[in-house]
């Protein structure tokens, strides 16, 4: 029996987790051409309902919102995005995994699967560019939701993410990826096994290695690129005028309370909520306090 198969199904894990859903909804793989890539999404719940779109962080994919999808999609038309170079979307050929080129992502999507009048939800890298996007679409959202990430990070949550990043792509044996990520996440098997299975695929040689490319370690973090400072992400948290919701993990190394703090004070009709028991991966630590606070922003704007 292949490792994998021992992890626990969605439903199990939810369960385990104590995730509230009331189906036991599967999402549908979906491509669409965007921006000159083939993007994987997974849609989850009925087109007619509010539609929410989720982006993942760094080496994450579309299943890491699995939690929060499955609960949610009864009472939402739920996207969850690969973003470029990660999941089952296409690797970019020239290596170009910057802030303009991931926004030229998002506008095409968009764009392509003609939405308007939507919820937009980012962890992460995603939040960075959820926030961004929002700030240049007015009158676009209904809800953002941004989770521990803002203009400013913590250069030791993003030294140890680097140096996780770092280590060897390919490993013989998908036990030993398992491994890897129950030191990094503090999981156990039984949950990783069940979501690892989205993030890696064995190579022609019978190896193991991430799906996304490699070429992204070169991106650089939030505030690095002097286009894309500081203060100019600063501008844009300041500029979304929709309801804002910002949450940050109470024990994330990568978002501080004052920034947290901070962005409450300077965005339009934000709320900040720190969820208890939960570090950088949100949504994963926690998925039951998460839930709470995305539903509570939500329901307010979706009536």
């Amino acid at each position: 029996m292949a490792s994998h198969s021992l992890g626990l199904s969605l439903y199990q894990a939810a369960r385990n987790m104590g995730v509230p859903f009331t189906q036991e909804i599967a999402p549908e793989d979906r491509t669409v051409r965007a921006n000159g890539l083939n993007f994987h999404y997974l849609e989850w719940g009925d087109p007619a309902n509010p539609t929410l779109v989720m982006l993942h962080g760094v080496s994450q994919q579309a299943h890491s919102w699995d939690f929060v999808s499955l609960a949610l999609s009864p009472a939402y038309h739920v996207i969850a995005i690969d973003q470029r170079g990660h999941g089952d979307t296409d690797w970019a050929s020239d290596g170009d995994y910057s802030i303009d080129a991931m926004q030229a992502d998002i506008d095409g999507v968009i764009q392509a699967l003609n939405l308007d009048d939507f919820n937009l939800m980012g962890h992460s890298m995603g939040g960075r560019n959820s926030f961004i996007w929002a700030s240049r679409h007015p009158e676009t959202l209904r809800s953002l939701t941004i989770v521990d990430t803002g203009p400013e990070t913590q250069r030791r949550g993003q030294e140890r993410i680097r140096d996780f990043r770092e280590l060897p792509n390919n490993l013989d044996s998908f036990q030993e990826f398992a491994e890897r990520v129950k030191d990094y996440t503090g999981r156990t098997e039984e949950q990783v096994l069940g979501a690892l299975k989205y993030s890696i695929r064995e190579t022609s040689d019978g190896k193991w290695a991430w799906k996304w490319d490699p070429a992204t370690r070169n991106r650089g973090r939030a505030g690095s690129d002097p286009v894309w400072s500081t203060d100019r992400l600063w501008e844009c948290v300041e500029a979304v005028d929709c309801p804002s919701l910002v949450v940050r993990g109470s024990r994330s190394d990568i978002f501080a309370e004052e920034t947290l703090n901070k962005m409450g004070k300077v965005m339009t009709d934000c709320t900040t909520e720190t969820i208890v028991n939960a570090g950088h991966l949100v949504q994963g630590d926690n998925p039951v306090d998460f839930i709470a606070a995305a539903q509570g922003i939500l329901s307010r704007n979706n009536s």
